[in-house]
């Protein structure tokens, strides 16, 4: 097994090499602006630091999100097309539960939430019983919509910190954006135990989704309702 793992759902470029067992190399690198110039030379170097190319790859491991339209699209965009070139699977993580992974291998014991930015103020959110567990699909939320429910709660990611008089339960010692190794590791796992896409949310763990978008909303861009016409017909 060896898995090339890769997310830009949050603003962090994220990529790892995994054998199964452990992570072979991994980049981070935090810029919300330049997903699509900083990921395939994030890839390169991971390959050349761990002696491996990308014929050694024997599957894709991929965030599908929540996150941003634009950002989600490079990452997600990039693994199908590296499968499709070789061959081989494409396995999809919600990227939530690769903060709620890293989370738990840092330390931390459920319950917990995990919240990201979803920008116009705003967080995309999840509940988790413990690091493997997610309870129910992820949500948009404004924070003060949900503080009734996350108020001194343990709470990781960004989102959390952004909005810290709200999810009152932050913790800032653990990471703020999803990492491709927590993400590598968390689909190893769920090979290793034979669990695929029919895994269920809510006490059992989930299982791969399809290399498919996770919005949850409406892109920002939009074409405008009534616009002028200045081409000739």
């Amino acid at each position: 097994m060896l898995l090339l793992a890769l997310d830009t759902a949050t603003p962090a470029v994220t990529v790892a090499l995994h054998d199964g067992t452990r992570t072979l190399a991994a980049a981070d690198e935090v810029d919300a602006r330049r997903h699509g110039e900083l990921l395939l030379p994030a890839v390169d170097r991971v390959l050349a630091e761990a002696g491996a190319a990308l014929g050694d790859v024997t599957g894709i491991v991929v965030g599908v999100g929540p996150g941003p339209y634009t950002g989600l699209r490079v990452g997600l965009m990039t693994a199908t097309a590296f499968a499709a070139a070789r061959g081989i699977p494409v396995h999809g993580l919600c990227t939530l539960d690769g903060i709620a992974h890293a989370a738990g291998e840092a330390g931390l014991e459920g319950p917990f939430v995990v919240a990201t930015d979803a920008r116009r103020k705003e967080v995309y959110w999840a509940r988790y019983a413990d690091a493997r567990t997610r309870l129910g699909d992820p949500a948009v939320d404004r924070p003060a919509d949900i503080a009734e429910l996350v108020a001194g709660v343990p709470a990781v990611g960004m989102g959390a910190r952004l909005y810290a008089d709200t999810f009152t339960g932050v913790r800032g010692d653990l990471p703020e954006h999803v990492c491709a190794a927590a993400l590598a590791a968390l689909a190893a796992e769920r090979l290793a135990a034979g669990t695929g896409a029919d895994g269920e949310a809510g006490g059992e763990a989930v299982g791969f989704l399809p290399p498919l978008p996770l919005y949850l909303r409406r892109p920002d861009a939009r074409v405008p309702a009534n616009y002028k016409v200045v081409t000739p017909r």
